[in-house]
């Protein structure tokens, strides 16, 4: 069928204006180089369980300071787990990955995070 619609357009469509086969045009295709994915600056999703005490944030944040990781918004459910635990989520701003990488690292040791935190990478289209 995708034959039968390729012929079709190619007899009807007026030559300077055909959707090349691969519907770019080759004479487009630029050489850019692909950054790794540590060199990508992206803004993040955390959802992590942490102990329902003070300064536990405090500890939080200051790695997040360390490793110069803007936080955009902060939510803390008051849904406790069998362990007294918490969900914590932040939203950052934009952060190169590798800090990212570095801070949820440190973060994880904290003896106040119970689990492997979730991290989901938010992208924009501005």
């Amino acid at each position: 069928m995708a034959d039968l619609v390729d012929v079709v357009r190619a007899l009807t469509t007026d030559p300077e204006n055909r959707v090349p086969h691969l519907a770019f045009q080759p004479a487009a295709i630029a050489d850019i180089p692909v950054l790794a994915m540590r060199d990508v600056e992206t803004a993040f999703y955390l959802r992590m369980q942490v102990e329902d005490r003070t300064g536990v944030l405090a500890d939080i944040t200051q790695i997040f300071s360390q490793h110069k990781i803007s936080i955009e918004a902060v939510v803390q459910k008051d849904s406790k787990d069998q362990k007294g635990n918490v969900p914590l989520i932040i939203l950052s701003h934009r952060v190169l990955e590798a800090n990212m990488l570095a801070a949820l690292e440190n973060i994880e040791k904290l003896t106040s995070v119970s689990e492997k935190i979730v991290s989901i990478r938010l992208e924009t289209l501005d």
